[in-house]
């Protein structure tokens, strides 16, 4: 199932938060819970996932994943640690991976390959929630990721490709442009369609020069994500799921 125009992560129950009144994604997991025993939430958003993860902090029966820019209370919302991993008998069921300005295509695809390739052998889950906030496109004036919608879109593939029920959601995206060609590039994939790179005429097409095309290439900056850094990141994230009970243990 697709809402491009859901994905409203900052939101809590008791207030608003970062553009967020209401946080359809846990509404939505709630819903889901009726029916499934495990929901995995994925968020691509580059603010991290807070509303979310603070609403299932203690569940064991969600698990929630976040790869986001961290940089400390410098960037909204200044949560999303690597060591905030959930509490009680959801502890490890919280995973956040921070990461730096100027992240490419294909270091992150390869973190998230192996972020969410252990996770779901660990978690198992049912159902996903995967929310595909736009905001870390090249581009966009509020992050500052290098990431393109090709390769952020073959990490909505590579769990379209677990064929098990996915809803996908909206988020972020400032650049309203290159968000409306990510989420087009991610409807493709959801139905399986191959699109011409070329924009079709229609009432907003001068938004989508110079160049009129479904994909861009994404700004040379620097990457400040060191490889060392990320091994350790992922080390500690390998860790902590290793410390999971099987997902049969959970369920009783």
């Amino acid at each position: 199932a697709l809402n491009w125009y859901g994905g409203w992560h900052h939101g809590r129950k008791d207030e608003a938060s970062g553009f967020c009144y209401c946080n359809d994604i846990v509404l939505a997991i709630l819903r889901l819970q009726e029916k499934f025993q495990r929901v995995l939430y994925v968020d691509i958003d580059v603010h991290h996932g807070d509303g979310v993860e603070d609403a299932f902090y203690h569940s064991p029966r969600v698990m929630t994943v976040s790869l986001h820019k961290y940089c400390g209370p410098g960037f909204f919302p200044g949560t999303g640690d690597l060591d905030s991993v959930g509490s009680g008998k959801g502890r490890y069921h919280c995973i956040n991976v921070p990461l730096s300005d100027g992240i490419r295509d294909e270091q992150y695809e390869k973190i998230f390959k192996r972020v969410l390739s252990e996770v779901k052998l660990s978690f198992d889950p049912h159902v996903v929630v995967m929310q595909c906030g736009a905001d870390m496109l090249s581009g966009d004036p509020v992050g500052s990721f290098c990431l393109t919608p090709e390769g952020a879109g073959k990490c909505v593939s590579f769990v379209l490709h677990w064929d098990i029920p996915t809803l996908l959601l909206g988020g972020g995206g400032y650049h309203f442009s290159n968000t409306a060609r990510f989420w087009t590039h991610c409807t493709a994939l959801a139905v399986r369609e191959v699109l011409s790179y070329e924009i079709p005429d229609h009432d907003h097409f001068a938004h989508y020069g110079p160049d009129y095309e479904l994909y861009f290439t994404a700004a040379n900056r620097p990457n400040d994500n060191p490889q060392k850094k990320i091994d350790n990141v992922l080390q500690t994230i390998s860790q902590y799921l290793s410390n999971l009970q099987s997902p049969a243990e959970t369920q009783r």
